[in-house]
């Protein structure tokens, strides 16, 4: 079953394939403020079906992008290397190499924006951001 991720005006919709195996709620500078809970998905599987005015925004030069809609300024979705492929949610290494960088990138939506999502079904991993980025 499909779910839509839809901004608060509509001009940013997403269509996800199914509910997200991986959630995370992060308490990094950034997604504290925003209050972002977020659902990861592969390359292809998200599906835009609308994106107008969609803006984006880094703190990290581009390597991590923040989507979000020009319109409303909701916080859409963002992507970023595979952080979670190389790292612990406590930031050390899984590999024990501190300079290990992910060689893919993942996608991850901000499920607030589903409507009727069940929350109840998803275990949200918290994850650390303020102490371990």
């Amino acid at each position: 079953m499909s779910l839509i991720a839809s901004c608060h005006c509509g001009a940013t919709r997403i269509e996800l394939p199914h509910a997200p195996v991986h959630v995370k709620e992060c308490n990094c500078s950034y997604c504290g403020r925003t209050g972002a809970v977020w659902g990861y998905y592969g390359p292809g599987e998200m599906r835009f079906l609308a994106q107008a005015d969609e803006m984006t925004y880094s703190a990290s030069d581009g390597m991590n992008l923040h989507h979000f809609c020009g319109r409303c300024g909701m916080q859409t979705w963002g992507d970023s290397p595979d952080w979670a492929s190389m790292y612990n949610n406590d930031g050390t290494p899984k590999n024990g190499d501190a300079s290990s960088f992910p060689t893919t990138r993942t996608y991850a939506v901000n499920l607030r924006l589903v409507d009727d999502l069940d929350w109840a079904a998803l275990a949200i991993e918290k994850v650390d951001g303020r102490k371990s980025w």
